[in-house]
Parts: structure tokens; C-alpha cells; sequence
């Protein structure tokens, strides 16, 4: 190896290590534009990342969307939709405490909340709606009357964590993928219409 190449190599290494932490971060959710809307989500196994990103997609990209295990600083965004994936009538810890703990900063900026859940693979009901929004993220984020959807779920065994995996395979439980994309985008363009003026 020459002199030259060895050096040019070894600046561009030490450079690129000098780099803050957050240029690392690959951004999976592309955006339009400098985003007024951030779409917030807590997932165990994936299938509320997906149901963010397609809200943003139906909304032509317009909103940064967050996994809460970044512990993001939604200070800066006019507006936020919120959500989650439900085991046991509930969002993920994270989320929850989350959306305690930043309860004052949002409560004016939420328009949106989602869930999805499995739901035996039944259909969703007003039943849902009214345990996992009115009862469970309308009381988490102190925010009701704005626009609310319940996604049907989906179940991959290779990216749940062991122990839940063996309790929903005592139930005979087969994988599934009800989550529906186009389900999705139209909740994005519902909350948009929901704020127009």
C-alpha cells in the first residue's frame, strides 16, 4: 500500500469517527419536507413502525416518524400522532412513560392516535376503540376527540421475544399479517383533513 493511500485512508477513518452519533442513524422514513408533524409509535416486533411509516406515506411524507426507544425531542413539530402496538389492553412501557412524563408538552400538539392489535384475528369493533383509545391513549396523552384509528395486527414469530411467543403458541396461535397499508395511509390523510382549515 502507497504512503499517500495509507494516510488519505486513515483521515477519512478518524474523520468519519468524529462524527456526531445522530449522522450515523440511518433514516428509514423519508420526508417531503422540513416536517411540522412527527408520528410517535412504541412497538414490540415491528407492526407499529410499519403502520407509522405508511400514516406518514398517506400523509405525501410530510411527518418525521419516531420509535420511542430514541426518546426523541418532539419540542419542535406543530403537530404529533400517537400510537402503539397493545399486548394485554395496553401500549409498550416505553410509550407509556413517555407519554407521562412529556404529557404537557404534547396535550396541545396530538391529533391523531392509533393502535394496533391482534384481536384474535376478529375484526375490530367499537369495543376496541373504546379500550385501547378512549380507555387506554386518550387517558395516557390527556387528549380525546381527535382522529383515532384501531389497525388490525400481526404476528411474526422470529421477531417476538421468546417468553411471548410461547404464550400466544399455547393458544394455537399461527403467524398472521393483517396490518393493511392502504388502511394506514387513509388514517394519515383522515388526521390531515382532520386539521385543515
Amino acid at each position: 500500500m502507497k504512503k499517500r493511500d495509507f494516510l488519505k485512508g486513515s483521515l477519512l477513518t478518524m474523520g468519519a469517527l468524529l462524527l456526531p452519533r445522530k449522522i450515523w442513524a440511518m433514516d428509514f422514513y423519508p420526508t417531503t419536507s422540513k416536517a411540522e408533524w412527527a408520528v410517535l409509535y412504541g412497538t414490540w416486533c415491528g407492526s407499529s413502525r410499519d403502520a407509522a411509516a405508511w400514516i406518514s406515506e398517506g400523509m405525501n411524507g410530510i411527518a418525521k416518524v419516531f420509535d420511542v426507544r430514541e426518546n426523541p425531542d418532539l419540542s419542535g413539530y406543530k403537530y404529533v400522532i400517537v400510537g402503539g402496538s397493545i399486548r394485554a389492553g395496553k401500549t409498550t412501557p416505553e410509550l407509556q412513560r413517555y407519554l407521562t412524563e412529556h404529557n404537557e408538552q404534547l396535550k396541545g400538539k396530538i391529533k391523531g392516535l392509533f393502535a394496533v392489535c391482534g384481536n384474535m384475528k376478529q375484526p375490530v369493533t367499537q369495543v376496541q376503540y373504546q379500550q385501547l383509545i378512549d380507555n387506554h391513549l386518550s387517558k395516557l396523552t390527556g387528549v380525546s376527540n381527535v382522529a383515532s384509528k384501531v389497525f388490525l395486527g400481526r404476528i411474526t414469530w422470529g421477531l417476538m421475544d421468546p417468553d411471548a411467543r410461547k404464550q400466544l403458541q399455547a393458544f394455537n396461535m399461527d403467524e398472521y399479517d393483517n396490518l393493511k397499508r392502504s388502511e394506514c395511509m387513509a388514517f394519515g390523510k383522515e388526521v390531515l383533513r382532520s386539521v385543515a382549515p
